[in-house]
């Protein structure tokens, strides 16, 4: 039998025990993909002492000098599932540059510092595969280094984060508040007892950053990303999406095209955002990820699954495992990165969006004419407008309602740059009629 290729894996927490699990159930299936046996070399944990159950593992394996199995000369392979910056890069530099190939789910150090993980990896000769970093098991990473490689790709749109599209698809259907909302998500296990990296849109960044890189031969980082949350995203707002036809997601949007000066760039931005409900990624509902991909002689592409979870990620784990230690026992690795267009990033300020805003207003004469006023100022052309008195609320029966002597105003944006559509909020917030800003959401995906 071929000599088996020897694994580390660095983590053994929910998506680790699964990787385990699966090399052990799969065992067979996975020697005859590969042409040689997975072997666990050893398994890097913070507590050795910690209750695992039944996990099928040799107790043996376990170890808590992470670095010293990494160095270890029997290892052919790693696996990273730990996550974080540091030590997880000093790991992986110091296995690449060795000559052995990493597998990781790590998006933040991806994001933050995939520069010099592809550079270790390129320095060593070794592969860096990291499917299950974005969208857990949707082949979606490889379908963009890959099998879209011979075309060009001008625009990414997902929902790539599960507790935030658990957390409104919620409030779309049952008209809960935000709050409530969360609740439930933390409840049923979608949400972490500290939900921040998730509902205030750094998860989400994280992954565009990635997706912008693979897609625009770009190497983009979490701080090239427009990054806002969905805690501001009220249940007014979801009436008010519903009143228009549109649901609201937490949507990724990396685009390529030219900036004010016509250089071609890349845009990444993360936000939340109304869509129309006849759009591909309106129905996507639950703790599920979707990815929406426009290239040019492909055309479009929808990519659909369960985006988080332990079973979820490991397959994308194993399904990285078995091209990574095919190439091991050929002598041969993954062409490298691709950065070559190496675009410039396009401020926020040029991204050319439309605008949801809902005034509480003066309910006086002259009060349209006023606002539309700061809106021609600012050059940023109005598509709709609907007004409502305070008491009575939208014709509709839904939206927000203002105070007494008051009335509501929501004005849908033609396109314009982001800039623009931003002084105008401002210019309307100094305004004697306007007695506040009730909300302000992007819209997306709909004519333009």
């Amino acid at each position: 039998m071929t000599k088996p290729v020897r694994l580390a894996l660095l983590g053994c927490g929910t998506v680790g025990a699964e990787v385990v699990r699966l090399l052990h159930e799969q065992a067979a299936d996975l020697t005859a993909r590969v042409g040689a046996p997975l072997e666990l070399a050893g398994i890097a944990v913070r507590r050795i002492t910690r209750d695992r159950g039944t996990l099928p593992v040799d107790p043996d394996l376990f170890t808590t000098d992470a670095l010293g199995l990494v160095k270890r000369d029997d290892v052919d392979l790693v696996i990273e599932v730990v996550g974080g910056i540091e030590p997880a890069r000093t790991w992986l530099v110091e296995a690449m540059r060795a000559g052995k190939s990493v597998v990781t789910a790590n998006k933040a150090l991806l994001a933050e510092d995939g520069g010099t993980l592809h550079d270790a990896a390129a320095e060593g000769g070794a592969d860096l595969y990291y499917e299950a970093a974005v969208a857990g098991a949707i082949p979606l990473l490889r379908s963009l280094r890959e099998s879209l490689h011979g075309d060009t790709i001008s625009r990414v749109t997902g929902i790539v984060n599960g507790t935030t599209n658990f957390i409104l698809s919620a409030m779309d259907a049952t008209g809960a508040g935000f709050t409530e909302a969360l609740d439930e998500a933390t409840e049923l296990g979608y949400a972490e007892a500290d939900p921040t990296a998730d509902v205030e849109g750094f998860d989400a960044a994280a992954k565009a950053a990635i997706l912008a890189s693979l897609a625009f031969h770009t190497r983009v980082t979490a701080a090239d990303v427009h990054r806002e949350g969905i805690t501001e995203v009220t249940a007014a707002d979801m009436a008010s999406a519903k009143a228009m036809g549109c649901t609201i997601k937490l949507l990724c949007i990396a685009s390529r095209g030219p900036d004010s000066r016509g250089t071609e760039s890349v845009s990444v931005r993360v936000h939340p955002a109304m869509i129309p409900v006849s759009h591909p990624l309106a129905s996507v509902g639950d703790a599920f990820n979707a990815v929406f991909v426009e290239a040019a002689a492909a055309g479009q592409l929808m990519f659909y699954g369960r985006g988080a979870g332990g079973a979820p990620t490991a397959s994308a784990v194993l399904g990285d495992v078995v091209a990574a230690a095919r190439n091991h026992l050929a002598g041969v690795r993954t062409p490298s990165e691709s950065s070559y267009a190496a675009l410039p990033i396009r401020p926020m300020g040029e991204a050319v969006t439309r605008y949801h805003i809902s005034l509480d207003v003066a309910d006086r004469p002259g009060v349209l004419a006023a606002v539309a006023g700061v809106f021609a100022r600012h050059d940023v052309s109005i598509a709709t407008v609907r007004q409502a008195s305070a008491s009575a609320g939208p014709a509709d029966g839904t939206g927000p309602v203002g105070r007494g002597g008051d009335a509501i105003l929501v004005i849908v944006t033609h396109v314009a740059p982001d800039a623009a559509l931003a002084a105008t909020v401002e210019e309307l917030r100094g305004l004697e009629i306007v007695r506040s800003i009730a909300s302000v959401l992007r819209v997306e995906g709909g004519s333009r």
